[in-house]
């Protein structure tokens, strides 16, 4: 029994390192990163993919799940007004099996 619990906890905390979880700060200054959302998939960095689950979320391919609270968070983003302020210029997509990274020069930042 002990060892079915000690497996199960481990398979829990796997799931939440793997997940690519974010959280959107007020101000600038608390972000690890700035994110501006283009208008056309083809002036981004990254196209990304909004999911329901922490557990449905990738591990810096673009399918992000938003936190509700900045402890939980892997990456804290601020969204910019202008292109020119971003780090990282994102494209929200659809479907999952569009996220992905266009710029992988861009990639160490969601690391």
């Amino acid at each position: 029994m002990k060892k079915i619990i000690l497996i199960t906890f481990l398979l829990f905390n796997f799931i939440e390192i793997k997940a690519q979880k974010v959280y959107s700060v007020d101000y600038a200054s608390q972000a690890d990163v700035k994110v501006f959302v283009v208008d056309y998939e083809s002036q981004a960095d990254l196209k990304v993919y909004k999911v329901d689950y922490s557990s449905q979320a990738g591990k810096n391919d673009g399918n992000w799940y938003f936190v509700d609270y900045a402890s939980q968070a892997d990456k804290k983003i601020y969204f910019v007004d202008y292109s020119s302020q971003a780090d990282l210029k994102i494209y929200f997509v659809d479907y999952r099996s569009q996220a992905g990274w266009k710029k992988a020069s861009k990639k160490q930042l969601m690391y």
